[in-house]
This record gives C-alpha cells, structure tokens and sequence, in this order.
C-alpha cells in the first residue's frame, strides 16, 4: 500500500526509503528502551557520540548501562532496535541504531555502521542476529 506523498515528509529516512513507518524512532520505542535503561545514562552516552565517526559501541553499550543487564535484558533492546521486526538488525537498521535509544539519536555515519556490523555480524551473513547482538554487548 503507498501512502500519501505528503506522509513522507514526516516520517525520517529510514522510513521514507521502505514505505513503511519504523518503529523505532517512536515514542514506544524510545519508551522501551528507556524500561530497560536509565534515561540520563542514555543521555550522557548519546552526548558522548555526538560527533559523527566518534560511535564506539563497547563504550556506547557500557554508559548506557546494556553490557551490565542480562541476556534478557540485552534482547528486549534488541527487539527494540529491530525496527521492522525482522528478527535481525541489518545494516540500514544499523544506521539508526541511536535512535532507537532516544528519538534525538544521530544516525551512525557509513564507516560507523559498517564497523558495527562487522563486530557483531559473526556469521557473517550481514545483518546481526539477537545472539550476535547479546555477545557484542557482553564483550
């Protein structure tokens, strides 16, 4: 179903790019993630990366607070971050990874998110699976 032109504009780019509304710059998402998180960690973690190619996920996971949670824990954000419910974060899912801890995340540059996935992708098949998502976290 293709909706409206006028819808487009106010939907972010991941969204406009597959038609579909995404999930995870929602405020569900964000209110989610921040079930699972400490919303000021998120904050200080975010403003900690906000220069683009500054992104180091082992520093990112550890000041949100994710790499202490358990598996549990690491798969609801997982599910979070998985924005059209795949059951795997992709590359282009990759790319807004930060917003799916708070709406105002960056988007991750294409040398960020390249290097992302190539830490977590470890069978590589090109997208990072829950299991993939749990060990990069507790690394």
């Amino acid at each position: 179903m293709l909706f409206p032109e006028l819808l487009y504009s106010s939907l972010s780019s991941c969204c406009t790019q597959s038609r579909t509304h995404c999930q995870h710059s929602t405020p569900a998402a964000k209110m989610a993630m921040s079930s699972i998180l400490n919303t000021d960690d998120i904050k200080k973690a975010l403003d900690a990366f906000k220069a683009a190619d500054s992104f180091d996920h082992k520093k990112f996971f550890e000041m949100v607070g994710l790499k202490g949670k358990s598996a549990d824990d690491v798969k609801k954000a997982f599910h979070v971050l998985d924005a059209d419910n795949s059951g795997f974060i992709e590359e282009e899912e990759l790319k807004f990874v930060l917003k799916g801890f708070a709406t105002n995340g960056r988007d991750l540059t294409d040398k960020e998110t390249k290097a992302f996935l190539k830490a977590a992708d470890k069978d590589g098949d090109g997208k990072i699976g829950a299991e993939e998502f749990v060990a990069l976290v507790h690394e």
